[in-house]
């Protein structure tokens, strides 16, 4: 119902689509770049080598971002990074994104970067200073028609809770942090439905045990199963707290779109996408020092053959697939053709 709702607004005006942008380094468009002490960046060689003029833009990917792609088939340009913008500027009001490259759902997950609640506060910042350029009910109406994506969450375990030497991963059992994960989610997606959010759709997370961070501390390679059962878990968690949030809260369309079948799919069937190499990553990547393709590191020889470019974040070859499928299952009443293994 919710998809089809969106899907029909999408449609009438695609032109006038505002969106807004929620998340981690998977959607972030460059607002570390400007965070002087940021370690979470990607403003160096290699990254962006398949971007529009090959050049870094503070992408976590070769190319392009799911984000990119699914504003170019919804006919609008990608947001800017909202630190890229002047105070006063105009571009605010046409969508902004906010993602940071570290965030977390948590305040205490990672360091030199904007936190989801740093985020909301950026928003807030620029619901006001829509306010100010059309007054008050003009600006409640451009928020609640805008449509805002989230994805975030899975810094909170990759540089939280599953490393060994933060707090905590000591601190709670995992059904504990499970718990505040969910009610730190509920006030947060709660705060932006107060600062004029209606339709808004979470990004579930992928198959964490299987990105190539992770699949490293298994012996034989493979993925670790316990991590990806948490994440299932948590998964269907957020699930209920959308369905929840829709119940309570008026005229609500919040969306979960699940997107862990999809990647798991694609690590699991990479060769019926065209990939050749889903256990590792283009970029080699030294995973004991952060996992991020360095200026003196070696590709390998066909970005394409690979779902995963560093040690955590998809190919622009594997964004377009999934972008493909989330855009498929969001927008169904716009259907698009299913996605074609890439050349």
């Amino acid at each position: 119902m919710a998809a089809a709702a969106m899907a029909a607004s999408t449609n009438s005006s695609s032109s006038s689509l505002v969106t807004f942008v929620f998340g981690d380094s998977l959607t972030e468009v460059g607002n570390n770049n400007f965070l002087q002490y940021s370690l979470a960046r990607s403003d160096y060689p290699w990254y962006g080598i398949d971007y529009d003029g090959g050049q870094s833009t503070g992408r976590f990917t070769n190319g392009r971002t799911i984000g990119d792609i699914i504003s170019a088939k919804l006919g609008i340009p990608s947001p800017p990074p909202y630190l890229s913008l002047s105070t006063n500027d105009d571009a605010l009001l046409k969508g902004v994104n906010y993602a940071s490259g570290g965030a977390g759902i948590l305040n205490d997950t990672g360091i030199q970067r904007l936190s989801f609640d740093d985020q909301i506060n950026c928003f807030q910042k620029t619901k006001e200073i829509i306010k100010a350029k059309i007054g008050q009910e003009a600006a409640n109406k451009h928020c609640n028609n805008a449509m805002y994506f989230v994805g975030i969450g899975s810094n909170d375990y990759v540089n939280n809770y599953l490393q060994p030497f933060l707090a905590d991963g000591q601190q709670y059992t995992h059904d504990e942090f499970m718990e505040l994960m969910i009610s730190t989610l509920d006030q947060q997606l709660s705060r932006l439905y107060q600062l004029g959010a209606r339709k808004l759709i979470f990004h579930g997370l992928g198959p964490l045990g299987c990105i190539p961070s992770q699949r490293v501390k298994s012996k034989t390679g493979q993925c670790l199963k316990r991590v990806n059962e948490w994440i299932l878990e948590f998964n269907s968690k957020v699930k209920k707290l959308i369905l929840s949030l829709n119940g309570r809260l008026p005229s609500a369309k919040f969306l979960f779109a699940d997107t862990y079948p999809d990647v798991f799919d694609l690590i699991n069937n990479a060769t019926h996408y065209g990939f050749k190499v889903s256990n590792t990553s283009c970029c080699n990547v030294d995973t004991t020092i952060g996992g991020l393709c360095l200026p003196n590191s070696k590709l390998c020889k066909n970005r394409k053959d690979y779902v995963f470019w560093d040690a955590f974040h998809p190919s622009d070859a594997a964004n377009e697939v999934l972008a493909e499928k989330l855009f498929s299952s969001l927008f169904s009443a716009a259907a698009a053709p299913p996605p074609k293994p890439h050349s």
